[in-house]
């Protein structure tokens, strides 16, 4: 493909509460055996881009050690590859990526080095499957400046105030993009990937640089969708975000729905990531489980129904977990009850405790230990 990729997940996120303290959303673990990173990288290595920046800055640790070897998403070769770029101290910046732009200016190096023509700059957080080579064909043919990718949801799906809202005309070019809006007026939602070409990008970001100006949304894509030729590409199939403690928690549930799993795990092309040599999960006489995915290396004792229990979690006899999500390597003691709840990463449960959420208020779990989380 004549793309080089671009994926941002660099920033902090307040909304994710306790879950985005110790990793960034874009390491968050995903539908029992993935990382939401995932998601992007394998779309990458499927559209043939095969050289592809991740920007990471915001706890990063969690997702450096995930993407440390380039060969789970078919990126190492003499060819491409895959950088991991991050804000650094030099005699022309001593800032920390101040937004998007910004971030991409911090390593606009990377764009200037590149030979390929067009860029696919992709958001770190969304779980869904695309063919970018269909957007950059889409892009090509409408001789557009930028191209957005947008979906079409609503307000049940998830909150829609927190997206970027589009309104385009009759041959598919934006007229109108409202960057989380008080109130959405309209159905159409920015993913948050775009298709523009090399030199172009260049010439934007280096001039947003030399106004100020930090946000590839508002002084990007808002700023200038008069002025250039900004055209939706739209996505059917499934998009979510999990920017939130909310949407996290409904879009790895949706993982319980066979068509959303098929739709991942069984149609071409796969979803990717880096495999943990684990033995498969071993249930114990007296444990039952009830639709729920169930990883590698857990040992269940109990009773699960509804929930999603991620790498090296062990559940204790007489234990009841209903529509909760169990993070990688947690302990849970006998006699354990937990509902609507996330329980974070190597938590230790104490035996006879009880932790209960509400279906609208989702429950977080934060056990003190002396255990240290990724």
């Amino acid at each position: 493909m004549r793309a080089i990729g671009m994926i941002l997940a660099g920033g902090n996120n307040n909304r994710m509460q306790e879950l985005s303290k110790r990793r960034a959303a874009a390491a968050m673990p995903m539908a029992g055996s993935y990382r939401a990173i995932d998601f992007a990288l394998s779309n990458m290595t499927h559209s043939h881009i095969k050289k592809v920046a991740v920007l990471t800055q915001f706890n990063s640790k969690s997702l450096n050690q995930h993407i440390n070897s380039s060969k789970w998403w078919d990126f190492g070769r003499k060819q491409g590859g895959l950088y991991v770029l991050t804000p650094s101290l030099t005699s022309e910046s001593s800032y920390w990526y101040r937004g998007t732009a910004d971030a991409i200016w911090q390593n606009i190096d990377f764009l200037k080095n590149s030979h390929e023509p067009y860029v696919v700059i992709a958001s770190g957080d969304g779980v869904y499957k695309l063919d970018y080579s269909k957007v950059l064909e889409y892009h090509i043919e409408k001789k557009a400046d930028i191209t957005v990718v947008y979906t079409e949801m609503t307000p049940e799906q998830d909150d829609l105030t927190r997206f970027g809202i589009l309104k385009m005309d009759d041959d598919g070019r934006i007229i109108d993009f409202e960057e989380k809006p008080l109130v959405a007026k309209a159905n159409c939602v920015s993913t948050g990937v775009y298709v523009i070409r090399r030199r172009h990008l260049i010439d934007i970001i280096e001039k947003c640089n030399e106004e100020g100006r930090y946000d590839f949304v508002q002084d990007v894509l808002v700023r200038y969708k008069e002025q250039r030729k900004i055209y939706g590409y739209k996505m059917d199939s499934y998009w979510r975000n999990i920017a939130t403690v909310d949407s996290y928690y409904k879009t790895n549930m949706d993982f319980l729905k066979p068509e959303v799993r098929n739709h991942f795990f069984k149609e071409y092309p796969s979803v990717l990531t880096k495999v943990a040599d684990l033995p498969p999960a071993k249930y114990n006489p007296g444990s039952y489980i009830k639709n729920s995915l169930i990883s590698s290396g857990c040992i269940l004792n109990g009773r699960v129904e509804n929930s999603i229990l991620f790498k090296k979690v062990y559940v204790g006899n007489n234990c009841v977990i209903k529509n909760s999500i169990i993070l990688n390597d947690v302990y849970i003691g006998d006699n354990t009850v937990i509902e609507n709840c996330i329980v974070e990463s190597r938590d230790t449960i104490r035996a006879n405790t009880s932790y209960i959420g509400d279906e609208g208020n989702i429950k977080i779990v934060v056990e003190a230990n002396e255990r240290y989380i990724i």
